[in-house]
């Protein structure tokens, strides 16, 4: 009998495990909350609806060329680098080519997942759904959860003193749509990722004056490479990869440095570069332009803020700003799942190769998608889907959760000693060894 798998969430991670599961002859009902495919990648003017979204100026940071999946290539007219129009008409030619549509129930809402009473021996799930008020319950004999880590807002303002008092406006990059609003205002951006860097330059244009408030700095790298060809198609090689597992981390980041400062110096441009550590990288073509320029200026992290102003870790203070945003990234949860699952999935040191909770008798749950890598999200959890569904049919094999809880247990007992690296770091990539260790490398 065919087994019959649920998937949650129709994103990339959803459409590829819906299209793995067709590959390896499962029968996957997919979920999806929103009325369309595409999760975050699908567009809509305002975020009331508490869904995570691009924002309109959002331009893709990996090249067609190394981010399609493998079986269905970008078309040839597609730019290297596209809008977010143009990627979510991919995943929508993606899951028409493969007719994966009629396996998607849409505005439907996954209320539990719990394992049935004979769980042990059958490894199956009851799932509970709602769809426009009409809740329905039904068996799985597998479950892959696909729902993403770009969740819930992070807004850390108890980290800020005096936020409370703030009369300006204060927003998360998630509410953040189009620029329209911003004119003349002084507008202060907390946090220097992709988003943060996109937001200040695309504020620049209009406000009055763009602060970008950053802790650590960071790395800005070009789309093109020296040559003019999309960087990280030139620098995707083998010979690059091995070079990086053999040489000292030193040594690699003292090259790292030495490379991204012969396009700019980036500490006469204020990013506060910390030596010695892996280097952070956000991709951005135009923000040293507009630091050099003045419309976006470059501040140390905020100490306190009082009605109108913030005052700095440098000492300094900026007077009569209007907005403060907020891009200090997102927390994930799964509300549908009962303790001590839900807790357990949210520690990925838990997770074998970061698909697997080590806990569960049988394999039959799988987390597509909850990882942090340089690279394509779409090969990733191509990959991921792939193996999960092999080991659904029998087809793959892992350790005894006895031993991949041991495992874990271990793991957690250096991370408290502060002698192991946490999985949100982002240097844990380069971790060596270990059940839990990302396998999934693509840069």
């Amino acid at each position: 009998m065919t087994k019959r798998v649920a998937v949650i969430g129709a994103g990339v991670s959803g459409l590829s495990s819906i299209k793995c599961c067709l590959d390896e002859h499962l029968e996957p009902i997919c979920f999806e909350r929103s009325n369309d495919i595409g999760g975050l990648w699908k567009f809509t003017e305002t975020s009331k609806d508490g869904m995570t979204r691009v924002y309109k100026s959002l331009v893709t940071n990996v090249c067609k060329e190394m981010s399609c999946y493998s079986d269905f290539p970008f078309q040839e007219d597609y730019p290297n680098f596209m809008k977010h129009e143009k990627f979510w008409n991919y995943l929508q030619e993606f899951a028409e080519h493969f007719d994966l549509l009629k396996y998607i129930q849409f505005k439907t809402t996954v209320c539990s997942i719990t394992k049935r009473p004979d769980f042990s021996e059958t490894g199956q799930w009851d799932v509970v759904t709602e769809t426009e008020g009409r809740q329905d319950r039904a068996v799985f004999d597998a479950v892959m959860v696909c729902t993403g880590h770009f969740l819930n807002p992070r807004l850390p303002l108890e980290s800020f003193p005096g936020i409370h008092k703030f009369k300006g406006q204060i927003l998360h990059s998630q509410e953040y749509k189009i620029p329209a609003g911003f004119q003349g205002k002084r507008v202060l951006v907390i946090g220097l990722g992709n988003t943060g860097g996109d937001i200040a330059v695309e504020l620049s244009r209009t406000a009055a004056q763009v602060l970008l408030s950053t802790r650590t700095g960071t790395w800005v790298i070009n789309r093109s490479s020296d040559g003019g060809y999309p960087l990280n198609m030139m620098v995707t090689r083998r010979h690059y990869n091995f070079v990086a597992q053999v040489l000292p981390s030193c040594i690699l980041t003292w090259i790292q440095e030495r490379r991204l400062n012969k396009r700019f110096d980036h500490a006469n441009y204020g990013l506060n570069i910390t030596k010695g550590k892996k280097p952070k990288k956000i991709v951005n073509d135009e923000l040293p332009t507009c630091i050099l320029c003045g419309t976006v200026t470059i501040k140390t992290s905020v100490k306190e803020f009082t009605e109108t102003s913030a005052v700095f870790e440098d000492g300094t203070v900026e007077e009569n700003i209007d907005v403060v945003i907020f891009t200090t990234g997102y927390t994930f949860s799964f509300p549908f799942f009962e303790e001590p699952l839900k807790t357990l999935c949210t520690k990925k040191i838990f997770l074998y190769k970061l698909v697997f909770p080590s806990n569960l008798e049988k394999t039959t749950l799988a987390m597509i998608g909850f990882i942090s890598l340089t690279g394509s999200i779409l090969a990733a959890t191509e990959l991921q889907a792939r193996w999960a569904t092999r080991i659904f049919k029998g087809l793959c094999k892992i350790p005894p959760p006895e031993k991949l809880m041991a495992e874990a247990m271990k793991k957690e007992q250096l991370i408290e000693r502060k002698t192991f690296p946490t999985w949100f770091d982002s240097n844990r990539k380069k971790q060596k060894g270990g059940g839990e260790t990302h396998n999934l490398k693509i840069k």
